[in-house]
């Protein structure tokens, strides 16, 4: 019977010959390799030439597409101006923990061996090098003949024989307007109990400032209190050779963190502190390495590598002590003071100076921290010592001895910023890419499709051509037979094409 053949069967043409299309392709360089007009030597010297700029072409965007995947990134220096900045939280510690006129006998049972003042058996250490005014109240408070002992708590024992900021303030203005000690709050430190000035906290809004320079700034006057650090007998670890106070300068957004952090200012000595705030953007993964993820802690609600240090050290004391120390954050008991002297110490310690691994802490996205320059003159002077001794009730020594000025204040109105920024992107890859690609081969992003489409063209025409003998042969079976072939064997209709 005769063949029939559905009316919406395929028309494919037979693709263009290769010299067809090379020589209207905008690819440069192949309308010479693909045409029969020229002699072979020829050719193939194009064929040569097009392979050399391919190979180059692949050469380059090899090496592009290698220091793109580097992510490499820069760093932008700028510096803003601004009529007004946010003043930082400035915090400070006495550098000695304890009073001594505040150590009770109680406080002396539980704590005499920690505090270095007693041994094992509740003895006077090294009694031959305390001073006699210092023996005669520590025989009274050390006398432990039917002393009944009384519960004792770390965290209360800090705050009760810490130095009191309104004994120690004798003088402080913000920007020339007078501050009082309530002005300051109390948070605690490996110091002992300190003091932040513009914390921040419970609806204040931090303070202000329009003008940089001296006497727009803080500035505070402070006795620290030699008369009452506890004797030191010996090196040990509880002690400080020190006197004077230490000093962390930060963001209301960032825990003190002052034994790692702080600077020391001395008495007899007026310090000034100039300071030039600092914003800091790093980039996250994968071309920087700054921590991205929302900070995972029961104690602090934005990331700080301050935050995570301390709540860090709190796990890890909570994990080896069953305890915490009275600075850190949390609901875990207070270590006791054998505790502190047999554990949480020498664990912190080891934690501090030796283990690198557990504590470790990214570099978060945006943090502001705060240069410093320090200077200073020597107070008082010989002009002002009987002023001084006669206003504060105290002889001329003890201010000397126990004095000291700390003046905080912007340099300028202004910031500086440093942030890092991406220093190849996709934008630039692509542009390198095609320049190469027309610099080389003469190719764009159409030529590339072009190639892709003539592929496709000749692949269908394969494909169908496969079809058409296949259904050839099936009818020759069929007719064979006396069978009649139905439209579904016939898949492709095949039209020449010149």
């Amino acid at each position: 019977m005769d063949l029939k053949v559905d009316s919406e069967e395929m028309d494919i043409r037979q693709p263009p010959s290769l010299e067809v299309f090379s020589r209207n392709s905008t690819l440069h360089g192949i309308s010479h390799i693909f045409t029969y007009e020229r002699v072979c030597v020829k050719r193939c010297l194009w064929l040569t030439f097009f392979l050399s700029s391919l190979a180059c072409l692949l050469y380059v965007c090899v090496d592009r597409i290698h220091f793109y995947l580097e992510y490499p990134h820069v760093t932008k220096l700028d510096e803003v101006t601004t009529p007004m900045m946010v003043f930082p939280a400035v915090t400070f510690c006495n550098l000695n923990s304890f009073r001594f006129s505040r150590v009770t006998r109680n406080d002396l049972y539980h704590a005499g061996e920690l505090l270095s003042l007693l041994n094992q058996r509740y003895e006077i250490r090294d009694i031959h090098l305390v001073e006699e005014n210092v023996l005669e109240s520590l025989k009274l408070k050390a006398d432990f003949h039917n002393f009944k002992p009384r519960p004792f708590n770390m965290r209360e024992f800090y705050d009760r024989t810490g130095h009191d900021i309104s004994d120690m303030l004798l003088s402080c203005h913000f920007r020339g307007l007078e501050c009082r000690a309530e002005d300051f709050k109390v948070v605690f430190t490996r110091y002992g109990k300190c003091y932040t000035f513009n914390a921040g906290v419970d609806g204040r809004s931090p303070l202000i400032t329009t003008k940089g320079g001296m006497g727009n700034g803080l500035e505070l006057m402070l006795d620290i209190q030699q008369d009452e650090y506890l004797p030191v007998w010996g090196d040990t670890e509880e002690t400080s050779f020190e006197a004077g106070v230490k000093v962390q300068i930060h963001s209301q957004e960032e825990p003190a963190f002052i034994d790692q952090l702080g600077f020391g200012v001395a008495p007899g000595f007026q310090t000034f502190v100039s300071c030039q705030e600092q914003r800091l953007i790093y980039l996250p993964p994968p071309w920087g390495d700054c921590k991205v993820t929302p900070m995972d802690s029961d104690f602090f609600e934005s990331y700080s590598i301050t935050a995570c240090r301390i709540d860090c050290e709190t796990r890890y004391l909570v994990d080896n002590c069953n305890c915490r120390m009275v600075h850190m954050p949390g609901d875990a008991p207070y270590c006791t003071p054998e505790l502190y002297k047999e554990c949480a110490d020498p664990a912190l310690d080891f934690l501090v100076e030796r283990d690198n691994d557990f504590c470790v802490c990214e570099t978060p996205c945006n943090m502001t921290r705060y240069s410093k320059e320090l200077s200073f003159v020597r107070i008082p002077s010989k002009a002002s010592a009987k002023y001084l001794a006669k206003k504060y009730n105290k002889s001329e020594q003890y201010i000397a001895e126990n004095l000291l000025v700390l003046d905080i204040f912007f340099e300028a109105l202004n910031y500086e910023t440093i942030e890092q920024k991406k220093a190849y992107e996709v934008a630039g890859l692509l542009g390198d890419i095609g320049g190469q690609m027309g610099l080389f081969i003469g190719a764009s992003i159409l030529t590339i499709l072009e190639l892709f489409d003539y592929i496709y063209e000749v692949l269908k025409y394969k494909l169908c051509r496969c079809s058409d003998k296949k259904n050839k042969h099936l009818n020759d079976n069929n007719n064979d037979h006396g069978a009649v072939l139905g439209m579904d064997d016939v898949k492709c209709h095949v039209t020449n094409f010149h």
